[in-house]
């Protein structure tokens, strides 16, 4: 039984819950209008009932007296008692026997209680008191009179509060009713701009069409709806035009690479199908092919990667950590090294401490050390430094090459951007685009300068942290969202 009943309130919740919000509106203006009427019949009934009963004792205290004043001065066993007339008042005398005068014709009252009895016998001076054990109830108020004692009792009709409460019932259905077609008037208004704002959404989930803004209109939690709403279209489209640039892009990156390789692999096949490869390449040319392919190959495959890094936007995936950043500056260093094993790289680093993702923080480092490689002179090293400033961290890595174009400097970490002087070197144009989003994502800054070699002077900035201090937040980027502070 208990399972059972409490079963029941959650298939009401559940009921209710499946009510459209027009339909709840409704059955709660209802509700509090009937509750309201219900209420005010209560006190209504009450006040009423409270007045016709203080009307009614006021008026048998005043019958009372007149009779008292004639039973005293005749004596109660004398006093004359009209015949009744019918209706009205119905009067009683009390003799100090205890035997009783009634009017001739009057119905019979309910017996003398105890307490009117004492009255009569001097006890006590009046007495008002409620009788409702017969059929009809009666008000009778005793008073006492010389050696006896008068009564003077009403009989109890309640037929004034049974009309009140039966016009207060219609009242009060008539209101329920108008308050439902209300309450519904009402909801349907005041919904009808979340009815069109649902059309609209319904709109443009099924047209796609991201660019077609709702229209702001109404006021209030409406209007902030609606240009939240607008909001996150925007950010879709946004995000839609984000990962069309990235595709657009990583199409025509891939298409030189892809064309060449294509190229020199139909020359390889071509050859071998005649059987002239050994006569056409002579050996130094076909090593020279060969590097090619290969170098074609890793430039591919480092594309694919940066490319596999920026949409994925794996970085948010890291634990945060309180590091010393110049652990990540080595490791980074070394990995460059290894990498290229003719770059050389000098190292100039104190420990600053900062908090971050040590694996994304070291993809960002090499990143600007292989940017430096490619244009430092073989005799030139790449020089990074790592100082604290302020409460900052910078790292500054710079190079002895030609430097960077003033008109390119602004575009330098735009994604798949290579200036015209790059166009000969390998790379995909990801890497420094991939490190401003490390940066931004760290709460740090990336720029560029020239330096004092007078070549380019990449510095990063970034929050120094206390080492005994938890990790601080990183933010989270999402694919394609490789500028998002800048």
């Amino acid at each position: 039984m208990s399972g059972r009943a409490g079963r029941e309130p959650r298939r009401l919740t559940r009921w209710w819950r499946r009510r459209s919000l027009r339909a709840r509106l409704t059955v709660i203006a209802a509700t509090a209008i009937a509750v309201s009427v219900f209420v005010a019949f209560q006190v209504a009934s009450e006040l009423l009932d409270w007045e016709l009963k203080d009307t009614v004792e006021s008026q048998l205290r005043a019958d009372s007296r007149v009779l008292a004043t004639d039973a005293e001065r005749a004596g109660p066993a004398q006093v004359r008692l009209p015949p009744y007339p019918g209706s009205g008042r119905l009067v009683r005398v009390i003799l100090s026997d205890g035997s009783i005068r009634t009017p001739a014709g009057q119905p019979a009252l309910p017996p003398v209680s105890e307490d009117a009895g004492r009255v009569a016998q001097g006890a006590s001076d009046d007495l008002m008191e409620s009788n409702d054990s017969d059929e009809d109830g009666y008000v009778i108020y005793t008073l006492r009179a010389g050696d006896g004692a008068v009564q003077v009792a009403h009989v109890v009709d309640d037929s004034p509060i049974n009309q009140f409460g039966f016009g207060m019932l219609l009242i009060g259905l008539l209101c329920v009713v108008g308050g439902a077609l209300v309450g519904r008037t009402v909801a349907r208004a005041g919904l009808a701009p979340i009815d069109r704002l649902t059309a609209a959404a319904v709109r443009v989930a099924h047209t796609r069409d991201l660019d077609a803004d709702i229209p702001d209109e109404g006021g209030g939690e409406i209007r902030r709806l609606i240009q939240s709403i607008n909001d996150m279209l925007a950010a879709l489209r946004d995000s839609r035009r984000a990962q069309r640039l990235l595709a657009e892009d990583a199409a025509h990156e891939l298409k030189t690479p892809l064309t060449s390789l294509r190229l020199n692999v139909e020359l390889l096949i071509r050859l071998d199908r005649r059987g002239t490869l050994d006569s056409a390449l002579p050996a130094e040319s076909r090593t020279r092919l060969l590097d090619d392919l290969g170098a074609q190959v890793t430039e591919l495959s480092s594309l694919a990667a940066e490319l596999t890094d920026l949409a994925r936007g794996d970085i948010s995936d890291e634990s945060t950590e309180v590091l010393d950043l110049a652990d990540i500056v080595v490791a980074a260093a070394a990995r460059a090294r290894s990498r290229v094993p003719d770059i050389e790289v000098a190292l100039d680093v104190t420990s600053v401490w900062v908090s971050g993702r040590p694996a994304a923080l070291q993809r960002a480092v090499l990143n600007l050390i292989d940017n430096a490689g490619k244009w430092s002179p073989a005799d030139q090293p790449v020089q990074v430094r790592l100082r604290a400033e302020g409460g900052s961290a910078v790292i500054e890595v710079d190079d002895a090459g030609p430097g960077i174009d003033a008109a390119d400097v602004p575009r330098v970490f735009d994604r798949f951007y290579r200036a015209d002087s790059a166009r000969a070197l390998p790379g995909s144009g990801l890497g420094l685009s991939i490190v401003q989003r490390v940066v931004d994502a760290h709460g740090g800054r990336a720029a560029v300068a020239r330096s004092a070699r007078g070549g380019a002077l990449l510095r990063i900035t970034l929050p120094a942290a206390d080492p005994s201090a938890p990790p601080a937040p990183i933010a989270r980027l999402t694919a394609g969202d490789d500028t998002a502070v800048r």
